[in-house]
């Protein structure tokens, strides 16, 4: 009957670490300490990549609460049955002893007794229906008390569930929205890069401890496909050249193979923008970004961060641009899917 928590100490260190991250950022950005809102960025992404994980594992836990306290409801009223089932045991025995005894006290049926056999006899009886009746109140009283206990644990369980869930879903909400403050305070720093038309330099960025064993892999690591190449519509004077990853600003953009860095621009209608070129000649472009990482002449790996999506140059609302070219100028774009797929990266699995 007892309501335990298996890991006593998780739900603390959760709640613990999760104010410390919503905490961090923000005292980074008052003190200054950030020039440019895309390394608060990136490291809120990471926070809020931690948060959703401690999030995800409270979220667990609390489960695991709610599926045993659920049992001990079960429980409780198995009680609640067995001790109805207790009362109507003392309620029939107390009727038979009236209807056994007549109504008389045991002294004076023991007077009237017609020997002292018959007078034993009826000792016994009444001291065994006395035993029944202790033994039942006894019975009872046990199983009401321990109703009771039980009842108080099953409550204190589901307040402390209600409250480790709301506290873990606020601290969660508390480091998405300061994402999303420094998110368009990123686009803002990248609007009037581009309006001078001078880039601010590289924001570097503390790259991912990911080693990737493959040589080719996808621009961003979480998106959805939207324009595809070849597309047709107002927005462009042609067809659509590239392919575009649907993704919030500040998303980390990633060279998707080993290369050297051959242009970093910031104005024209890809907005900021870097193109790297590829063993075999192949080269990749990366538009509409809100910062980037990388210098022109850098050498890059597969996987490394070059920037920030966004939503600078003629773009209708933050993705990035992809595209596929066989020389580093606009007009030589081949078909980014195919091209990534013959290297083993199938887009739409993220």
């Amino acid at each position: 009957m007892r309501l335990s928590c298996r890991h006593p100490l998780l739900v603390p260190a959760l709640l613990c670490a999760l104010a410390v991250l919503a905490a961090g950022p923000t005292a980074a950005a008052e003190d200054g300490s950030d020039t440019h809102a895309g390394a608060q960025v990136a490291r809120l992404y990471e926070d809020a990549a931690v948060a959703t994980r401690q999030y995800e594992a409270g979220r667990r836990e609390a489960e695991a609460q709610r599926a045993q306290a659920q049992r001990l409801e079960g429980l409780l009223e198995r009680e609640r049955r067995q001790i109805a089932v207790l009362r109507e045991d003392l309620g029939r025995i107390a009727r038979a002893q009236y209807r056994t005894s007549g109504g008389l006290p045991l002294a004076a049926r023991m007077v009237l007794a017609d020997s002292p056999e018959e007078m034993m006899r009826g000792q016994h009886a009444v001291w065994q229906a006395n035993l029944a009746v202790d033994i039942a109140v006894g019975k009872s009283r046990r199983a009401e008390a321990r109703l009771a206990a039980d009842e108080a644990k099953a409550a204190a369980a589901w307040q402390a569930l209600e409250k480790r869930t709301s506290a873990l879903a606020g601290l969660k909400k508390d480091i998405e929205q300061k994402l999303e403050r420094a998110r368009w305070q990123l686009q803002g720093q990248a609007d009037a890069s581009v309006a001078a038309g001078a880039c601010r330099g590289a924001v570097r960025l503390d790259q991912p401890r990911t080693r990737f064993t493959s040589k080719w892999v996808a621009p961003v690591e979480a998106y959805e496909l939207s324009a595809g190449f070849g597309s047709g519509g107002s927005r462009w004077v042609n067809r659509h050249t590239g392919q575009d990853f649907a993704v919030p600003i500040g998303t980390p953009v990633r060279s998707v193979g080993e290369g050297r860095v051959v242009r970093v621009s910031c104005g024209g209608p890809f907005g900021i923008e870097t193109v790297i070129r590829h063993p075999g000649g192949y080269y990749t472009q990366y538009a509409h970004l809100a910062s980037v990482a990388v210098d022109q002449g850098e050498r890059v790996s597969p996987g490394q961060w070059i920037g920030q999506s966004g939503t600078t140059g003629n773009s209708t609302g933050p993705h990035l641009h992809f595209e596929v070219r066989v020389t580093p100028e606009a007009g030589s774009a081949l078909d980014p899917q195919p091209w990534l797929a013959e290297r083993g990266v199938r887009l739409g699995q993220g």
